[in-house]
């Protein structure tokens, strides 16, 4: 699942202020990590995983349709049990079915929390930044008159 092609909740007032002319509005977006302590946190790399294992029923095809190692999937999972006094999914071994994954009510519920709170930065981040995401250039375009263009990476071989 990309993260990318979500779309924000409508715009404020401010938010749909005129850009500056020759830029494009850009509407700020928001990647939320929480931390409950100095080693227990959700981002949206567990709640992918979640999402994923929600509709799949497995966590080997939720860690391939978000491009995770099972391992790592398996890691942050089993890291997420361990975390919280209330597992998030419950597993169920192979067998004639091959086995899968299920999430738990709690792993539902974080899932549901998570988003609610990513949404209500995002409308957050457009109320409050609308006027510097007007300054936000386009990408590949011109420097104005009498400025440099940016500096181009080089790029060769250290052998």
């Amino acid at each position: 699942m990309s993260t990318k092609a979500r779309n924000g909740p409508p715009r404020t007032a401010a938010a749909k202020a005129t850009p500056r002319p020759g830029s494009s509005a850009a509407s700020p977006g928001v990647r939320v990590r929480v931390d409950f302590n100095d080693r227990c946190s959700v981002g949206i790399g567990k709640i992918c995983l979640l999402e994923g294992i929600a509709r799949t029923g497995s966590l080997a095809q939720a860690a391939r349709e978000i491009g995770m190692s099972y391992r790592r999937a398996w890691l942050l999972v089993d890291s997420m049990n361990a975390d919280f006094d209330t597992a998030v999914i419950r597993a169920t071994v192979g067998g004639s079915g091959g086995g899968g994954a299920q999430l738990t009510p709690f792993g539902c519920e974080l899932i549901e929390a998570y988003r609610r709170l990513e949404s209500r930065l995002r409308a957050l981040a457009a109320e409050q930044l609308s006027g510097i995401a007007t300054h936000v250039t386009a990408p590949h375009r011109r420097p104005p008159e009498g400025r440099a263009p940016p500096r181009q990476r080089l790029s060769r071989s250290l052998k």
